[in-house]
């Protein structure tokens, strides 16, 4: 059959979402949640930088392809703080209303050298590789716990029965959460990530949480001055009371830690479950073969990372960006998700291979804002996937996993249910 004739004078579309190349990309909707990566092999081959548009209506510069990313995420040009941001981006993106933006979003993620610096070496000794491993024991207790209250057989929610709680009682132990304060933190809280504009009728439940979360935060600075002990949030109480962070930065890197160290592993849990629950043979091989581990996490975290995306940076003049001109103050976004599926870095790279090997990824990003806490979660995710393939024989979906509802938030990717069944737990 003759195909039509094209019209030259057309603008060229994008295979995947339809939109003409002149327009913003849209990144969101619940089909590009589900999947992106034919979105990312589109975007990335027909370049390193795209304009593209988020859900609050803010256009972006999207950052696709391995070295672009490795790229820019070295670039000095571009910084985090958001007062580099112009009026546009401000008017969008900056939703998170006043007062709590001011006293919430000076954490280590919007800070620039010298700052940044100084508040990364507050945190980064609780999070040592060393400390990390001599703590595994009690990793492993925690996760051994939820597993025993999992029903005998049959099946459950896996992200309500352990990957909502784990990660957050793993960082309890590892910040000096107390105990009365760990079971009052309410996982709701941490949705503060996701976008909800100002005419969204979700706002008014989205203030609700910034407003909980920012008593409790009250609470733990409250406790730990009154019982302050060799723990990291009772050394970040004494650094504020030093005078070497202010009380907005002692609040912000205290709500830094509370969901970025809670949310983003529980949503990491959940994609590496759905890949392996995608590949049976690859499961079974891996519960088989426990010596496998760590590279297996290092796979899995390549071929489907949680943090799809990192949060905005910004040039402080008009720049080049791989032979894009972005303006000052305009937000660029790199995509994790898509250089980790580079096949100019890895080879087959839409492939799960669990022995790959060298395997580079930048799924806790990289330079100086590389994940301060990427021994924790390289260490909680090698326990709960070899705790739960070991306690949960034949685990298996509980249900077609091409209609999980994967979450909303912009930057991340997980779901908040992921039903499952086995045989009688061990």
């Amino acid at each position: 059959m003759p195909q039509p004739e094209q019209d030259p004078t057309a603008e060229p579309r994008c295979p995947v979402t339809g939109a003409s190349r002149a327009e913003p990309v849209p990144l969101y909707g619940q089909a590009y949640k589900s999947d992106p990566y034919d979105l990312y092999r589109e975007l990335r081959e027909a370049g390193p930088v795209h304009r593209v548009r988020f859900p609050s209506g803010i256009a972006a510069w999207l950052v696709t392809g391995y070295d672009a990313a490795h790229h820019t995420l070295n670039d000095p040009r571009l910084g985090k703080n958001h007062a580099l941001g112009n009026d546009y981006w401000r008017s969008l993106a900056s939703i998170m209303p006043e007062p709590q933006h001011s006293q919430l979003q000076v954490h280590l993620l919007h800070q620039d050298p010298p700052k940044h610096t100084d508040m990364r070496r507050l945190v980064l000794d609780a999070f040592a590789p060393r400390r990390i491993e001599e703590l595994r024991p009690r990793f492993q207790q925690l996760a051994d716990a939820l597993v025993d209250a999992l029903p005998d057989e049959g099946g459950t929610d896996l992200v309500q029965g352990f990957a909502a709680h784990y990660p957050f009682q793993v960082l309890a132990e590892v910040i000096g959460l107390p105990p009365e304060l760990t079971v009052r933190f309410d996982r709701d809280w941490g949705k503060v990530v996701q976008p909800v504009g100002p005419q969204d009728p979700g706002r008014p439940l989205y203030e609700g949480r910034l407003r909980g979360l920012q008593s409790y935060i009250a609470d733990v600075v409250s406790h730990k001055r009154a019982h302050g002990e060799d723990d990291l949030l009772s050394r970040l109480v004494i650094a504020q009371e030093r005078g070497e962070l202010s009380k907005e930065e002692l609040d912000s890197v205290i709500f830094q830690l509370l969901v970025a160290g809670q949310e983003p592993v529980t949503n990491q849990i959940t994609t590496m479950l759905i890949t392996l629950l995608r590949h049976p043979d690859q499961l079974a091989r891996l519960r088989d073969e426990p010596a496998l581990m760590p590279r297996a996490i290092e796979e899995l975290l390549r071929y489907d990372s949680a943090f799809e995306l990192t949060t905005w940076r910004f040039f402080a003049q008009d720049s080049d960006l791989h032979g894009t001109r972005v303006p000052a103050g305009d937000s660029v976004i790199v995509s994790l998700c898509a250089a980790n599926r580079d096949p100019e870095q890895f080879p087959d790279a839409d492939t799960l291979d669990l022995e790959r090997t060298p395997n580079s990824h930048l799924a806790f990003g990289h330079g100086i804002h590389f994940c301060p806490g990427a021994a924790l979660a390289r260490a909680e995710l090698q326990i709960t996937i070899g705790t739960l393939l070991t306690r949960l024989p034949g685990l298996r979906p509980a249900g077609d996993l091409s209609e999980l509802v994967w979450i909303p938030a912009v930057l991340a990717r997980g779901v908040n249910e992921l039903p499952v069944a086995y045989d009688k737990r061990s």
